[in-house]
């Protein structure tokens, strides 16, 4: 990894750097930020979207869960002659970041909003991250389900105190179910990627990575994308403050809304998306998520189903080790 010049502790990076996708069109009535803006040196138009650094520094994710390692791939650094790091998601109590996004949502609920109950629409991690944070805080959890979604998903969430609702054969009629629910009971829907809390929770890995390793070493981060919440929010902090980083979007091809939608300027919602990295297919990205990651996101990869598995397989992962494979 090149080291970054310095004038006066900030990058010059930080003085040149201008967001690829910034230039695209975006959908009427959702204007892209100007070249001006201040989004465009890693910040926020305070004015009229939310200040993530703020919101990732002051993130409650933490009473409940520790940082997470940032482990030194050895043998895949030897064999691409670069050096590669793995944030150990999988070491949290849900086996994936999602807790944090969750959690830090639930923990900004008036107490109203608590006292009423969550709901939320998840066949995976999402839920699981819903679950355990309502637990925590003693809050009333509906998650619902695709009936389609696998027995032990769903044992998990139950598991953690939240009541289950299998509902549709695919996860956008399990959505309809649960927003028609929200309304019935007046319940507050957790989402899992279209919130700016949820953005800030999964921010605060950009934020660790920050931390555990010095900024001017490191290149590019790369990040799954599945709705677009978790590469929003580590770009959305790692952009502020190091602009030099490059941060790249990894997809499966038949899986690659965020791909399409920032080419197109716009979100584009697949006719149909792939399964085999089932936690990160969604047919349309987030809104917001979006927003920040045509300013922020440098590229975005895509990969085949093929490569995916070959990937696992060539790095001979031990059982004990739990990545999602996107």
């Amino acid at each position: 990894m090149a080291s970054v010049p310095t004038t006066n502790g900030v990058s010059k990076a930080a003085l040149t750097y201008i967001p690829p996708y910034s230039r695209t069109e975006s959908t009427p009535g959702s204007p892209t930020p100007s070249a001006h803006s201040s989004q465009h040196d890693g910040g926020d138009d305070f004015q009229q979207h939310p200040d993530y650094l703020r919101l990732i520094l002051t993130a409650r994710c933490y009473e409940i869960l520790k940082q997470s390692p940032l482990t030194h791939a050895v043998n895949l650094s030897a064999r691409t002659q670069n050096q590669i790091y793995f944030k150990r998601e999988d070491l949290q109590d849900v086996f994936s970041f999602k807790i944090r996004g969750a959690y830090n949502k639930l923990a900004h609920l008036t107490e109203e909003e608590k006292r009423r109950g969550v709901i939320a629409c998840s066949a995976g991690n999402h839920a699981q991250g819903v679950a355990l944070a309502a637990k925590t805080m003693g809050i009333k959890a509906t998650i619902v389900m695709p009936t389609p979604t696998p027995e032990i998903k769903s044992r998990n969430v139950l598991r953690l105190g939240s009541t289950v609702i299998l509902h549709g054969k695919n996860f956008d009629e399990a959505k309809a179910e649960c927003e028609r629910l929200t309304k019935l009971e007046n319940y507050t829907n957790i989402p899992p990627f279209d919130d700016p809390y949820v953005i800030a929770g999964q921010g605060t890995i950009g934020a660790e990575i920050l931390r555990q390793h010095n900024l001017h070493e490191i290149d590019a981060i790369f990040c799954c994308v599945g709705g677009g919440g978790l590469i929003a929010g580590v770009a959305a902090y790692v952009k502020r403050v190091a602009p030099h980083i490059k941060i790249i979007g990894c997809e499966t091809v038949d899986a690659n809304a965020m791909t399409q939608s920032l080419k197109a300027g716009r979100r584009i919602e697949l006719t149909d998306v792939g399964l085999f990295a089932d936690g990160a297919a969604v047919k349309v990205v987030g809104e917001e998520p979006f927003r920040l990651c045509q300013s922020f996101v440098d590229e975005m990869v895509e990969v085949t189903n093929d490569e995916v598995h070959l990937t696992f397989s060539s790095l001979r992962i031990p059982c004990t080790l739990l990545f999602t494979p996107c």
